[in-house]
């Protein structure tokens, strides 16, 4: 995956120097098991899981919070909800929380425990043909503690972001694309890190 980064050297001189850099790399795998038996209807769950440290972590002169990959594998624990808010059920919500918890690290750098909040809604009454179309807004919460360990920077890593976020899936068959674009719209940030304006995420997905 594509990752382009900026960051700047000297901090105490009067005009810090900057430079872009771009790589590439596959970032770390997330492998998770979900659980939906609690109601007849699958609309609660729980999910165990577990990244493993695939991502590039070692690219030179970058600040280890800025890989690809963290070099670290971790515990995903996370929970789930859904509900409709019409009786057709075209109208529904849906919360879902996940705790990311490092508990192998490598080369001196332990990441922040992550925290990651989301509620939203999303619409089921459109179709193209034989294309299920859901558009769905949501709001996201992401707490991060900061990272620890020789290699890492604790000053200036760390953070609480609220997000605004549009999306759209489209459902055809055992095909799924969904994509989404997130807005920050709260930022609380340790020390100084850089912060995208705008973060876009795709998915495709086939069904077994």
């Amino acid at each position: 995956f594509p990752y382009t980064t900026l960051f700047r050297s000297g901090e105490e001189a009067a005009a810090p120097k900057t430079f872009t850099k771009q790589w590439w790399g596959m970032g770390d795998i997330r492998l998770n098991g979900y659980y939906t038996g609690f109601s007849p209807d699958m609309s609660t769950g729980v999910n165990l899981g577990m990244k493993f440290a695939t991502g590039k972590w070692n690219e030179p002169d970058i600040d280890r919070d800025n890989q690809i990959g963290t070099g670290s594998t971790d515990i995903l624990v996370g929970f789930f909800h859904r509900h409709r808010i019409t009786m057709d059920a075209k109208w529904s919500w849906f919360a879902d929380v996940q705790l990311d918890a490092p508990v192998i690290t490598q080369a001196g750098y332990t990441p922040g425990l992550q925290f990651n909040g989301t509620a939203g809604v999303y619409y089921t009454g459109l179709k193209l043909g034989g294309v299920k179309i859901r558009p769905l807004g949501q709001v996201l919460f992401t707490n991060k503690a900061s990272d620890s360990g020789p290699a890492a920077d604790p000053q200036n890593t760390g953070y609480q972001q609220l997000s605004l976020s549009p999306g759209i899936e489209f459902d055809f068959k055992k095909v799924r694309l969904y994509a989404d674009a997130e807005l920050p719209v709260m930022n609380n940030v340790v020390g100084n890190q850089l912060i995208a304006p705008c973060t876009v995420k795709v998915i495709a997905s086939y069904l077994f």
